[in-house]
């Protein structure tokens, strides 16, 4: 009785090693603290420390040179993915050709 009951703790002993290992191989993908938050608690706290960054005098305004440049860069970064923009244009087409087709239907109902 005693040798089946440290044969239990043995098999107990691996099933925990084993879950300890596999959880630690997985990546949790649930979200925590400020992204666990919904959208307008959020935008709540972003928006006060937008605030404070302004009356504090360190809170940084684009000027339209400066915001024209962040945008070419951000165009330039999206663009070297070739796979998305092929998607993106591949999406394009497709409601071009929807809003094409739709156009064409209420033509033929008018006739």
């Amino acid at each position: 009785m005693e040798q089946h009951r440290n044969e239990q703790r043995s098999e107990q002993g691996k099933g925990n090693s084993q879950r300890s290992e596999n959880q630690s191989s997985q990546k949790s993908t649930s979200k925590r603290g400020f992204a666990a938050m919904d959208e307008a608690t959020q935008r709540m706290i972003a928006s006060k420390g937008g605030q404070a960054a302004h009356q504090k005098g360190t809170a940084h305004e684009f000027n339209s040179e400066e915001a024209r440049r962040a945008g070419q860069k951000g165009g330039e970064a999206v663009s070297r993915d070739r796979e998305h923009m092929a998607e993106i244009g591949r999406k394009g087409g497709e409601s071009r050709q929807s809003a094409n087709r739709l156009a064409r239907q209420g033509k033929e109902e008018k006739h």
